[in-house]
């Protein structure tokens, strides 16, 4: 059996929990071994990150080994065969570096700030 993967994401985010709960539901009827994990849950303590740095980026731990941001991503696509292809797309040597770069200065702090901002209005 594979390594279970687990993800390490903001519910409260509703881009973020949109998009995870599609994979969520795509894997649970696969029955592939991932776990997700809300980090507003009681189960972001054992990840050992605080709120502030998960709400940041998506975590996830697969094989024993934290991956955060775009590398995440390509670890749970990789897990799930319809995504496979991401995986393997983000993967490639000019198209890495540019998700990488688009998800860490672009999308990953516009997300953190829209959810900063719904945390202040409570």
């Amino acid at each position: 059996m594979p390594p279970q993967t687990r993800v390490l994401y903001n519910s409260e985010c509703p881009i973020c929990d949109a998009e995870i709960c599609h994979y969520a539901r795509y894997t649970e009827k696969r029955d592939l071994p991932v776990r997700y994990d809300a980090l507003n849950s009681d189960a972001r303590e054992s990840w050992g990150i605080d709120p502030d740095t998960a709400a940041r980026r998506l975590h996830v731990l697969h094989d024993g080994q934290l991956y955060d941001g775009i590398p995440a991503f390509r670890i749970l696509w990789a897990q799930m065969p319809r995504y496979r292809w991401l995986a393997w797309l983000t993967g490639l040597p000019l198209l890495r570096p540019l998700a990488t770069l688009t998800y860490d200065h672009v999308l990953a702090p516009w997300l953190y700030r829209r959810h900063l901002k719904r945390m202040s209005r409570g």
